[in-house]
């Protein structure tokens, strides 16, 4: 399978993208702490069907030491007992920010109250710019559709 287009082509597009791509860079350094990151960015990418992200998430998160149960269980966290309160609020805020046409008013105060209980403003706003971050780079995958299997970790690094 190609990709619909290559957006590193030509030099206004791919000139847009490198500043894009170094703010997901950025969120790597951020206090929300690195496993939750993967897991909310794998998520996101899962409701989005965007394999070139699940591809990328989880082979980066099985390189960070990521057990591969909870890798395998993200799509039905809910029913998964491997997760910590902290990271299971987080995947649904994931969930309500990535499905914002499905409810009225996105993320609901419930969730954002809960969020707040075990992340401080810093991480929240690193979780919400993540979020966001996952549904531009998924959408940009899926609509050119970009090929996934063939990511080695570290490559956009």
């Amino acid at each position: 399978m190609d990709a619909r287009l290559n957006y590193f082509a030509g030099p206004n597009p791919g000139k847009a993208l490198k500043h894009l791509m170094s703010a997901g860079r950025a969120l790597k350094e951020s206090p929300l702490p690195a496993a939750t990151q993967e897991l909310v960015a794998l998520r996101v990418s899962q409701i989005n069907g965007c394999a070139v992200c699940i591809d990328m998430h989880t082979k980066e998160a099985a390189a960070a030491g990521e057990a591969p149960v909870r890798l395998n269980l993200v799509a039905a966290w809910r029913e998964a007992t491997v997760f910590t309160e902290a990271e299971r609020v987080a995947l649904e805020l994931a969930e309500q920010g990535t499905r914002v046409a499905d409810a009225p008013g996105g993320v609901s105060d419930e969730v954002w109250a809960r969020a707040a209980e075990h992340y401080d403003e810093e991480q929240l706003t690193a979780l919400v710019i993540l979020v966001s971050f996952m549904n531009t780079v998924n959408r940009l995958n899926i609509i050119t559709q970009q090929p996934a299997g063939d990511y080695e970790v570290g490559q956009f690094h």
